[in-house]
């Protein structure tokens, strides 16, 4: 062998160790993670661990929200705000948010009547749902992101298919999700942190959980007014008032997410179209490189 091939040989073993030397420090960096990181996660999961095993047995979680909304029927000004932070830790613990829902509507209702109940309860839930998604949408996408990604991106396959759309129609998709529970609240929140959608987007999103939430706090808030209290609503034709406002609540929310679900449906069909043209390309691009390559070796 002569000194150019051995000096050449000696350069291609000199990159290929330093090539794996980058790779190894690559996969230390990432195998390393701040302990910082491994105690919130650890806690995180431990206290939904307990919570998911108490909704199955004890329930004591259960009782315990129903004495603390009786206590903020007691308690108006500090209730609302106690209650936003309930909410809050309800959003990020897994725990679900529609009995809290009914149970503001109801307490506000008791409280203060009707209308003025539906527009606290609508105010404390949707402050408390969204602070609670932005915090589970951040512990997603710094904190717990292997977590989330092995264990509730895994049982929705349609998020990996839409990772790429994420990116130019977040927004759009989001507030489809919101106005369709096509995916549960809380499971969607640290879903989105795993994706490409932007901040800005997800938080703008949020208000589209409002028309849901009104129509919860209605519900609760009508059951509230219609017990003995000074602010009961009586009479027949009260009554009927509510139960037909209520029909119609629920149809104008069955009609708006039906065709969030289609409108849903329809992007992932163009997404999942796009991708197989791109895949056709590609396939386009490999047959003509092969026929160039045999048509110079010929």
């Amino acid at each position: 062998m002569d000194q150019s091939s051995q000096s050449y040989q000696n350069v291609s073993i000199s990159s290929n160790s330093d090539s794996d030397t980058d790779e190894k420090n690559d996969t230390d960096r990432q195998k390393s993670c701040p302990w910082g990181k491994l105690i919130v996660g650890a806690i995180l999961l431990t206290i939904i661990i307990l919570v998911i095993v108490d909704s199955l047995t004890t329930k004591y979680i259960t009782s315990g929200f129903q004495t603390f909304l009786e206590w903020i029927e007691s308690n108006l000004i500090a209730g609302v705000f106690a209650f936003m932070g309930v909410y809050f830790l309800a959003t990020i613990l897994f725990i679900p948010g529609s009995i809290l829902t009914l149970g503001s509507g109801f307490v506000f209702g008791k409280a203060v009547g009707l209308g003025p109940g539906v527009v606290l309860a609508t105010a404390a839930v949707f402050v408390g749902a969204s602070l609670g998604s932005i915090a589970s949408f951040l512990i997603g996408r710094y904190l717990l992101r292997e977590w989330v990604q092995r264990k509730l991106v895994g049982k929705y396959p349609i998020i990996k298919a839409l990772d790429e759309a994420f990116q130019q129609k977040g927004f759009r998709i989001f507030v489809l999700l919101r106005l369709s529970p096509i995916i549960p609240f809380n499971a969607i929140n640290y879903i989105a942190g795993v994706t490409s959608i932007k901040f800005m987007h997800y938080t703008l999103a949020l208000f589209f959980i409002i028309p849901g939430t009104v129509l919860y706090c209605f519900i609760g808030a009508t059951a509230g007014s219609l017990t003995e209290s000074e602010n009961a609503v009586n009479g027949p034709v009260a009554i009927a008032s509510i139960v037909v406002g209520i029909v119609f609540g629920l149809l104008a929310i069955f009609v708006v997410s039906y065709y969030a679900k289609r409108e849903f449906n329809k992007i992932v069909a163009e997404q999942e179209q796009h991708e197989r043209e791109e895949e056709g390309f590609s396939a386009d691009e490999t047959l003509g490189e092969e026929s160039i390559h045999a048509a110079a070796a010929v």
